[in-house]
Parts: C-alpha cells; structure tokens; sequence
C-alpha cells in the first residue's frame, strides 16, 4: 500500500470507469474503514446505502434529473437533453453506487436552537471525516471515486424513492469503480493562503 502523504497527494475525482465489477467483498472493506473516521462524541453518525440495483438506480436518478432541471429553470436556465442524459448516467451506470447519510441518532440533544445547530454541524463535519476515509482507503487499493453532493438538493425525493426513514437525511453520492482515466491534479492554494498564525 503506498505511503499516507502520497495516498491524500494522488487521490483524483475519477468520473470516467471501466466496465469491471467491484467485488462485493472490496467494497465492504472500503466501507469498513468509515467506522474508524473521527466523529463527535463518537456518534459515528453517518449512514452508507450501497445501491446495487440497477432499475432503482436508473429511476432515482431520472427523478433527480427532473427536479435538478426545475432548479435550473429557476436560475434562468435550461437544460438540453444531453446533458440531461449524462447527468441521469453518470449515477445510473456507475459501477458502485453508496449513498451517504446523515442522522442525529447518538448526538446530543438541546434546549436551544444554537447549540442544536452547532450539535448539527458536529454531525455534518463527522460524516465528512468518514467519507473522507472511504475515499483514500479506495484510491489506496485501486479504485477511484468521486463525491457528488446531488442528493442533499432532493433529500425528500431520495428518502421516499429508497423509504428511507425521515431520520436519516441523503448527502451525498460517492461512486466507486475502476478508474478509466488518470486526471491531473487540480491547482491548490498555498498554506500561506489558509493557514494563519496568531
């Protein structure tokens, strides 16, 4: 396995994968590693659904097609049908689909909206930290993967597609697979430019 340093240096959003199967057993070893991710209060509040079936995944995402369109639309643009298209298979054939949720299940719980919504952010930033961890261990092993926020834009249509519980909020999308291309590295801001001594 190569070094850490180069695992974070190397890992490249992939949105272009070969017809190979995952095996189930990869992909469960990729998943076990969210477990092991930094979380508050050891919540460990994220929630992974891996969507194998390919009709479900074709129908979920015609529907999110749909309503990314409406919300398009209301900037004042349009969507072609081809871009349309890409958008519906760019989910509907990936190789491994995971949708990656949220719940409040195991957070503290407040009297007050602030401190309920720092609670809030505690969770969205541990769901971050596992995410995050799936998609090294799958560029340490070979796989490539890209993190798609789609899903939080249609949280209620996922969860009533999938009759996932109210409780537990879509996110994201990661996809998993094969790479098929080799991206270069997008440009990155210096430290200097994030980092601050006081």
């Amino acid at each position: 396995m190569p070094d850490l340093y180069d695992v974070i240096r190397q890992r490249r959003s992939i949105r272009s994968y070969q017809s190979k199967p995952v095996p189930k057993e990869v992909v469960q070893t990729v998943l076990e590693t969210v477990a092991w991710a930094p979380s508050a209060h050891n919540s460990q509040p994220w929630r992974f659904i891996v969507l194998e079936d390919a009709q479900v995944k074709r129908d979920l995402a015609e529907q999110m097609a749909d309503v990314w369109a409406i919300d398009v639309a209301r900037d004042n643009h349009g969507v072609d049908a081809k871009t349309r298209s890409e958008r519906v298979e760019r989910f509907a054939g990936a190789p491994v689909l995971i949708l990656a949720c949220l719940t409040m299940e195991g957070l503290r719980k407040f009297s007050d909206e602030v401190r309920q919504s720092i609670e809030r952010d505690l969770a969205v930033a541990s769901l971050g930290a596992g995410i995050q961890n799936l998609l090294l261990v799958a560029h340490a092993i070979g796989l490539g993967t890209c993190w798609y926020c789609a899903p939080a834009f249609c949280r209620q249509l996922v969860q009533e597609t999938l009759k996932i519980p109210k409780h537990v909020e879509p996110h994201a999308f990661i996809i998993l697979g094969y790479p098929d291309e080799q991206p270069s590295a997008p440009p990155r801001k210096k430290v200097t430019d994030y980092c601050f001594i006081l």
